[in-house]
């Protein structure tokens, strides 16, 4: 199975023909260690703030090893995509790697093992979905736990877009199997990323929130995909903050937050570079507006899509799933977002 790029779930009408995908996590402190088989993650006490994991996609985009980013960006966590169905209501990498015994599996131990951590991205745009495959919340939330206890996982991300995010039962199945998995992992983090507008998550994506809220759903952070809009004013970062104070007002209103509670609460998940829509750049300024925004509101995650796309494009070519299309350094991006702390 291949993957192209994840798209916000607001691109739809404006790019139906263009299929992408898009996270902040915990940060861990420890010295680099060699890889090892039997390596422990970090303890959550021991990993500190919730901050920052850029996405990294080990199916496809010429995935650089996470232990060199590691090193040379001081980044501790990645969030590793995508699980989904194998067919049935079993999850597998990118719907056909197995969870145990293959390279992702290596690579989890790598990070792990020099110190750092992941987060399993559940879904992307492209595929077959588990909250589609699954028929209840119970067999649902029985398929994440498959995926918990084979890493076991200190913190997870639901990047629910496409037909699972557009259809209202597929959408409550995901909220009640969250609940389900949060009261039978104590102290697990989870995020719930969607597709935004400028000005914050559609219809679609407050009716989640809502049911999330109505479902009595402790989520740590509902995240956003700032891009991918069609058309928006000012710039990218602009747009990011629109976006991100729009979702703030949203879970305050479904939860009956305060405003400093509600931006703990909320979470970006940026794209480097050239996105999918023609003319839409987000930039290296962009990002750090993005950081400062985070640092001042304290918000839960800043991520973005992704690593394997954060350095220039050979010969100047134009943007794809392993660079950004843009004049850059390696690690550009990454080296911003590690900078965030919580």
């Amino acid at each position: 199975m291949s993957h192209t790029p994840r798209r916000t779930a607001t691109a739809l009408a404006a790019a139906c023909a263009l299929a992408t995908t898009a996270s902040l996590a915990l940060a861990a402190q420890s010295s680099a260690a060699p890889p090892k088989a039997t390596a422990k993650a970090p303890s959550a006490k021991a990993a500190g703030t919730i901050h920052a994991a850029p996405y990294e996609y080990l199916g496809w985009g010429s995935p650089q090893k996470p232990t060199d980013v590691m090193a040379a960006t001081g980044v501790k966590w990645f969030t590793l995509a995508f699980i989904l169905s194998d067919g049935g209501c079993n999850p597998a990498w990118d719907g056909n790697r197995p969870l145990k015994g293959g390279s992702d599996e290596s690579a989890i131990k790598s990070i792990r093992g020099a110190g750092g951590d992941i987060v399993v991205s559940v879904g992307g745009w492209s595929g077959a979905k588990l909250g589609e495959k699954c028929g209840s919340a119970t067999a649902l939330a029985g398929a994440y736990q498959k995926v918990i206890d084979a890493y076991r996982l200190k913190a997870f991300d639901i990047d629910i877009e496409n037909t699972e995010f557009g259809n209202a039962t597929v959408r409550q199945r995901v909220v009640d199997a969250l609940k389900i998995v949060k009261q039978k992992n104590p102290g697990i983090v989870t995020y719930v990323t969607i597709g935004t507008t400028p000005s914050g998550p559609d219809a679609t994506g407050k009716d989640l929130i809502k049911r999330g809220a109505a479902a009595g759903l402790d989520n740590n952070a509902w995240v956003v995909m700032p891009f991918d809009f069609g058309s928006h004013s000012g710039s990218m970062g602009d747009a990011s903050v629109g976006a991100m104070e729009g979702l703030k007002s949203a879970v305050k209103s479904a939860y009956g937050y305060s405003d400093a509670e509600a931006y703990k609460r909320i979470g970006v998940s940026s794209m480097n570079g050239k996105t999918d829509v023609a003319g839409e750049t987000v930039t290296t300024n962009d990002f750090k507006q993005i950081l400062a925004y985070a640092k001042q509101h304290h918000i839960a995650r800043f991520s973005f899509w992704a690593v394997n796309r954060d350095r220039a494009c050979s010969g100047g070519g134009s943007a794809g799933d392993s660079c950004s299309g843009v004049s850059q350094a390696p690690y550009d991006f990454t080296k911003i977002v590690a900078q965030y702390g919580g």
